[in-house]
């Protein structure tokens, strides 16, 4: 088993001016709508060799099956802002004006200092799998988000900024999480190892990466 994390994080912008919240517009880059906005960051990876007798205290831990490990995390950053039209000193309704969502793939390699070849190329495998799903995962990201704009939802309560405030952080969280569960990357990653019996057999990893696309895509 490899471990592919999806994280996330929100942000949520608040500033009470009258009787309205009001919120700076999001950057407008090409081929998006102006409220809103994916940043795909780029792919960072490093591999890194261990002494099996002595594995680092950052290495994640390795099941009793496993020589190596492939580390894929799937980062994700949503940012909602909104406007709230107050209606009394206790309610108001909130409307998704622009989201950001800020997303990146952190990839580490971890494998033994005698590995073989094939050990290293079978956890290459693995990265080839979660680069080829983030190829698309803007797509995923932006399909997600755009369902929320132009949501409207009512608040209540004595403070309705910490209400707005809650309620454009639980937003952000289920972007994240939907963006996570839409991925789905351990699917293909687990039906790798089925095929490559976590490196045990001569598979070629080019030859089971391509039949774990063609299946699970």
């Amino acid at each position: 088993m490899r471990k592919y994390i999806v994280f996330g994080a929100l942000l949520g912008a608040i500033l009470l001016a009258g009787l309205t919240l009001r919120y700076q517009p999001s950057s407008r880059p090409a081929k998006q709508a102006p409220n809103l906005t994916i940043d795909k960051r780029p792919v960072t990876f490093a591999i890194h060799t261990f002494d099996p007798s002595a594995p680092p205290a950052d290495m994640p831990a390795l099941a009793a099956w496993e020589q190596a490990e492939c580390d894929s995390n799937f980062v994700s950053l949503a940012n909602v802002k909104a406007r709230t039209e107050i209606l009394d000193t206790t309610h108001g309704m909130v409307t998704v004006t622009s989201l950001k969502v800020t997303l990146q793939l952190a990839i580490n390699i971890w494998v033994p200092q005698d590995a073989s070849d094939h050990v290293v190329e079978h956890e290459q495998g693995h990265r080839r799998i979660a680069e080829q799903y983030y190829q698309s995962a803007d797509k995923v990201a932006e399909q997600i988000a755009a369902g929320y704009l132009g949501k409207q939802v009512s608040v209540n309560g004595t403070d309705l900024n910490l209400q707005i405030k809650e309620l454009l952080q639980q937003m952000g969280a289920e972007i994240t999480a939907e963006y996570g569960k839409k991925l789905n990357l351990d699917l293909a990653q687990n039906r790798y190892d089925d095929i490559t019996d976590h490196s045990r057999n001569e598979v070629s990893a080019t030859e089971a990466v391509a039949q774990v696309l063609k299946e699970v895509q």
